[in-house]
């Protein structure tokens, strides 16, 4: 009877686990750490050197913002997870734009349908469109992928998945990042 009990508890918690939303995010966040500093990968000049098509902001180069805290995000109007967490971008965005520089990178999007989507939900965060070759470093096998990159070039987050960026835990990383 108590070893049903326990396999009952267990399957209870697995469930609240897997279906509740927030309840992964919110558990991974807590107890597995996304990137320790010691262990951070390094952009490199080289990596860095990305001539960017600016779609709601001037055109640049990536190398303009190294030695800056930066969230740089590889995303697509044609993705859904993509789609899914730009509302906490944009909140990410709108509280911590004096503090990190955005740029996300639209991949394999017309530029009038990255135009129509930043429009019709009323987005800001500065997208780009990539002119140049993306280093193999940074370059995303899934999307969306984001990467929150300290002033000295240290990959501090990495995530391969759509999440909530508006969270404590990201603000307490930027926080950590611009000092």
């Amino acid at each position: 009877m108590k070893k049903n009990i326990i396999y009952l508890v267990l399957i209870i918690i697995i469930g609240v686990i897997a279906f509740v939303p927030g309840v992964k995010e919110y558990l991974r966040d807590q107890f597995f750490p996304i990137a320790t500093i010691e262990n951070a990968v390094h952009v490199s000049e080289e990596d860095y050197d990305i001539e960017l098509k600016g779609i709601n902001v001037p055109s640049t180069n990536l190398k303009t913002f190294k030695n800056k805290p930066v969230f740089l995000n590889f995303w697509g109007t044609w993705c859904p997870p993509c789609r899914k967490e730009w509302p906490s971008i944009q909140k990410l965005y709108d509280s911590r734009k004096g503090n990190v520089d955005f740029i996300l990178i639209a991949m394999n999007d017309k530029e009038e349908d990255i135009k129509k989507f930043l429009k019709e939900n009323n987005y800001s965060v500065p997208v780009y469109i990539a002119q140049s070759p993306i280093s193999e470093k940074i370059l995303p096998k899934v999307f969306p992928t984001t990467f929150l990159i300290d002033k000295h070039g240290r990959i501090i987050i990495k995530e391969d998945a759509s999440r909530d960026w508006n969270t404590e835990t990201v603000h307490q990383f930027i926080d950590n990042i611009i000092k």
